[in-house]
């Protein structure tokens, strides 16, 4: 059984008193105790930037990638043992601008992994400039004048890539996100968690406050598998209307479901075929 115990590494978070990130990583850490994540099980893959810091305050098996590469390293890594539980935690910044590629065509191959997007609306960790995410005419270090650019929507994005488990959350709601790791790493196919996670050193006006005012959740009236609802709902953000809870779901086979080669077992439990190759090379020379 996992403990919050198991979970603690030497190093104590250095995040801004105040940071989103704070309450995310509890309710990960929570998650984990209650599904029983350990080592043996599971692994994080994170980008660059704030959030990257997860994989130094959290003892699970991690990997810190390139700036907007931590999409293809869980991939590979679930290719390898599909049996595992693997979250990638990434910023707006980092999955949407340098790592955007990525992020599409995970979400249109639907690999079996959580995506968990810290969206703050900046890049963070240096120092808060514009991201793909910030509103437009939002002033920013980079924008004295106001942002120019119109911010991507993540989960209409993830939705339209082909996503077939999208949701959003408020990162001061650590129960509800608790829940939402748990219900993304249950579904068998790509999960994108947008979790609103105020900035509180460069982002004044997107706060603990502002969410805990202008966010509802979807009501169980609301259908998750209606793909046009999901579109609508994926668009609402704005005064008293920012929509939380899961927008859609579908069952489709993962993209590691597919495969032949994974079918009996891991690639890792397959001896490999060692074939000599000189009458081959014979040719060329």
């Amino acid at each position: 059984m996992t403990t919050l115990n198991d979970l603690k590494t030497p190093f104590k978070p250095n995040w801004c008193p105040g940071c989103g990130n704070l309450p995310l990583w509890a309710a990960f850490k929570n998650a984990a105790v209650e599904e029983g994540w350990d080592n043996t099980n599971t692994a994080i893959v994170a980008g660059i930037g704030c959030h990257g810091h997860i994989v130094n305050f959290t003892k699970l098996t991690s990997f810190e990638g390139l700036h907007g590469r931590p999409v293809p390293v869980a991939a590979g890594i679930k290719m390898a043992n599909h049996r595992l539980n693997v979250f990638v935690f990434g910023g707006d910044g980092d999955q949407l601008g340098e790592g955007g590629n990525h992020f599409i065509h995970a979400c249109r191959r639907n690999h079996d992994y959580t995506i968990v997007l810290h969206d703050n609306g900046l890049y963070a960790l240096t120092t808060g400039q514009t991201s793909p995410a910030t509103p437009h005419d939002f002033k920013t270090k980079s924008t004295p004048q106001g942002n120019p650019d119109y911010p991507f929507m993540p989960t209409t994005l993830a939705i339209a890539a082909g996503a077939t488990f999208v949701a959003r959350a408020f990162a001061g709601d650590i129960e509800q996100l608790k829940d939402l790791f748990i219900e993304a790493n249950n579904h068998k196919g790509i999960a994108i968690i947008d979790v609103l996670q105020p900035c509180f050193t460069f982002n004044k006006e997107f706060t603990h406050e502002f969410f805990q005012k202008n966010t509802y959740y979807l009501g169980d009236d609301y259908d998750p598998t209606d793909k046009t609802a999901a579109f609508v709902k994926s668009q609402e953000f704005g005064l008293k209307s920012i929509p939380l809870g899961v927008f859609y779901k579908e069952d489709k086979p993962s993209y590691e479901g597919d495969l032949p080669q994974l079918k009996g077992a891991p690639l890792i439990e397959h001896s490999p075929v060692r074939k000599d190759l000189d009458e081959l090379f014979k040719k060329y020379i």
